[in-house]
């Protein structure tokens, strides 16, 4: 039973333990006080021999405990005795140098260790104990007979005073660990819930960047070969050329599918940088000769890029390529230049193209409430890496231009980050 009241967070250990040193601390220094006064009071002798004895042992014990609490205190706490016989060891020097001496107020120092190591039950016990030795050394103690009856209730009050003050102190600290305790909990299963709604977010961006869109153009392949098929002026080789076209888009989604699910396995590599530069000039020119759409890939700045983190060139190259697809998908572009350099002490990444634009008033909240998350997808992807991105205009006077800017100093953190 008393193992089950100890402290179970190392936040109430620790506290307890300060509590019990300072009374010590305290107390060692009321003892050496009150040695000399104890020993001239004593009788000749025996009486003289005793007191002395009492007095190393006190010290000694306190000292020991104040020194050494962690390993004597779990022994404090399961045998109650000791701190019943170092009582009985101090009621010697209080009864031989007399309770009108400093000696009285180590005393005090019993019931708040008790209150504060066992509890109300034990503040109650020890505090009773050392109220009646206070009572008989004023009985025993012939100059302090003549005291009034309020200061001989004096002592013996702040007794239970202290022992009431050292549990409340007790039960504080264990109610804080506990409070402690349940927040650390709370905040716990706050951040795993955190980390799901970001992982969910990141798997929809990659479904909707990857597989989503390939499955979308099998769908249309399909239908277009469906109605090729039905048509009454069937034509062999355009049925074939639109079955091959499903076939890629399906060999196509599904290796897309593979690289998803191995990216989820993949554990990241911080001391891999990736140079993105080439990359967005691949991906330009894969991009034209998928759709006959002129596009242009330029090195921008004076500075050279840095290669980047493996996780940060991905987010770059599908901000990039979902740029592009936007402007063939949904402006009607002629033409899209892409950009990439340092620029201000940040990388910058733009594809711009020539095409309608985006309707005026157009916000990241209406477009997540219409179900478009291409645009939403981009800023998420962005603010992942630490970087700034711009829907606009740009310098054209019509198009719409994607700019993204990562500062190179959140550029080292990412790299610093395990």
């Amino acid at each position: 039973r008393t193992r089950a009241r100890q402290p179970r967070i190392p936040l109430q250990v620790n506290a307890l333990q300060a509590l019990c040193r300072q009374v010590l601390g305290f107390r060692l220094a009321m003892i050496a006080l009150s040695a000399p006064p104890a020993l001239l009071n004593a009788t000749p002798g025996l009486g003289t021999r005793l007191v002395g004895a009492a007095v190393v042992i006190t010290f000694m014990g306190s000292y020991a405990l104040f020194r050494d609490w962690e390993r004597f205190g779990p022994l404090l706490l399961r045998h109650p005795s000791l701190l019943a016989l170092d009582t009985l060891l101090t009621s010697l020097l209080l009864v031989s140098a007399g309770p009108d001496t400093t000696l009285a107020y180590v005393s005090v120092c019993t019931p708040l260790l008790a209150g504060i190591v066992y509890g109300h039950r034990g503040a109650a016990a020890f505090a009773s104990a050392q109220s009646l030795i206070l009572l008989l050394a004023y009985a025993i103690d012939t100059d302090a007979r003549s005291a009034g009856v309020a200061d001989k209730l004096l002592l013996p009050g702040l007794c239970v005073i202290t022992g009431a003050f050292g549990s409340s102190l007790r039960a504080l600290m264990l109610r804080f660990g506990t409070a402690t305790e349940a927040l650390t909990a709370v905040r716990a299963r706050l951040a795993v819930t955190q980390a799901v709604g970001a992982e969910r977010a990141r798997l929809a961006r990659e479904m909707h960047d990857s597989v989503a869109k390939t499955l979308h153009g099998v769908a249309l392949a399909a239908d277009g070969l469906a109605r090729s098929a039905t048509s009454e002026a069937m034509d062999p080789a355009r049925i074939r050329q639109q079955a091959e076209l499903v076939a890629r888009s399906a060999r196509r989604a599904a290796a897309e599918s593979r690289e998803l699910l191995a990216d989820l396995r993949r554990e990241s590599d911080p001391d891999r940088a990736t140079d993105v530069g080439p990359l967005l000039a691949s991906r330009a020119a894969d991009f034209t000769a998928r759709t006959g759409l002129a596009t242009t890939f330029d090195r921008t700045g004076d500075t050279p890029a840095p290669p980047v983190p493996p996780a940060v060139a991905r987010q770059l190259l599908t901000i990039a390529a979902e740029a592009m697809d936007n402007a063939h998908r949904h402006a009607d572009a002629g033409r899209v230049d892409v950009r990439w350099g340092v620029r201000d002490a940040a990388l910058c990444l733009t594809v711009s193209d020539d095409g309608r634009g985006l309707p005026p008033g157009t916000t990241l909240e209406q477009l997540r409430r219409t179900g478009h998350f291409g645009l939403l997808g981009m800023a998420e992807r962005a603010a992942s890496t630490g970087a700034r991105i711009h829907f606009g205009t740009g310098e054209n006077a019509r198009g719409t231009e994607v700019r993204l800017e990562l500062p190179l100093a959140a550029l080292t953190t990412t790299e610093a980050t395990p």
